[in-house]
């Protein structure tokens, strides 16, 4: 990119980002990335304009074909898109930094810790039009030392759902994890319909984690502390709601505070359902 502010250096980081047919959005996220040294768009062929718009706007585009085996493409970035760095900023296509955020990668960039192999980052997450402040929050470690953080090979590459973009686990770090306090805003625009697609894969993808032991074991030892300590917790559904919506104060944002916890709320239900018809199938089968 080469629309930096003109008395500031270059952050010296690499922006890599992924999409597939994202027209609607990629250049407002690439317009928030000025600052980067480097921008490099991860696509999956796109039959959109995505690809056209991203390199109007200065930004190096890879394409990433994926053959159903590992790695996937979060992992494929870290070793396709990120020579020359030592720190990479990975985000999807509706992920932008704030201006605190911003300012903190700065500081990392210029810190010299060499010990620290990468960065918790808060997400603030646009739903159904408004940016929550409150309720539940989400961890993102986005901020990664390039060589030094690597998305394992779970063993998920037969489950439906996600396919060729890692599920829901961090990547492995092989060194210290800190954690920053500004935060990446998670703009999604899209109709609110689009979330619930979404969301019907990926429980399909989480119910099928659960109706094996064993893949459910290896992702799991791969979530955020807080993501481990949910998948224990019975009444999902019902725990999820109450945690979002009243201890974390999710009736701050109003109307989308409600719908929100309401609808992740839902999620967890729609996975539960979907590991239980799996189970009973299988039993049936082996019986």
């Amino acid at each position: 990119m080469t629309d930096a502010r003109p008395s500031t250096p270059p952050l010296p980081i690499v922006a890599v980002i992924l999409t597939k047919n994202e027209e609607a959005q990629i250049a407002s996220t690439l317009d928030r990335l000025g600052d980067f040294e480097e921008v490099v768009v991860v696509d999956s062929h796109s039959t959109d304009r995505t690809v056209a718009i991203a390199e109007s706007m200065g930004a190096r585009v890879l394409q990433f074909s994926w053959d159903g085996a590992y790695p996937k493409k979060k992992q494929w970035a870290l070793e396709n898109a990120t020579a020359g760095h030592e720190w990479v900023l990975l985000l999807d296509a509706d992920e932008t930094p704030t201006d605190e955020l911003l300012e903190e990668l700065r500081e990392v960039a210029s810190s010299g810790d060499d010990d620290v192999a990468a960065y918790d980052i808060p997400l603030l997450y646009r739903f159904a039009g408004s940016v929550l402040r409150h309720g539940h929050r989400v961890n993102k470690r986005s901020l990664l030392k390039v060589g030094l953080c690597r998305f394992p090979d779970v063993g998920d590459e037969d489950l439906p759902g996600i396919r060729e973009v890692e599920g829901h686990y961090q990547p492995e770090a092989g060194g210290r994890v800190r954690a920053l306090t500004g935060s990446i805003l998670h703009d999604d625009r899209d109709p609110v319909s689009s979330w619930f697609d979404r969301h019907n894969r990926y429980s399909d993808w989480e119910a099928h984690l659960r109706a094996r032991s064993d893949l459910r074991r290896e992702v799991a030892k791969r979530r955020s502390r807080q993501g481990q300590l949910f998948d224990r917790v019975p009444f999902k559904p019902t725990a999820f709601f109450l945690y979002a919506y009243l201890l974390r104060r999710g009736f701050l944002d109003g109307q989308a505070g409600f719908d929100y916890a309401f609808a992740l709320s839902t999620y967890y239900w729609q996975i539960g359902v979907k590991t239980r018809e799996l189970k009973q199938s299988r039993a049936r089968v082996e019986g």
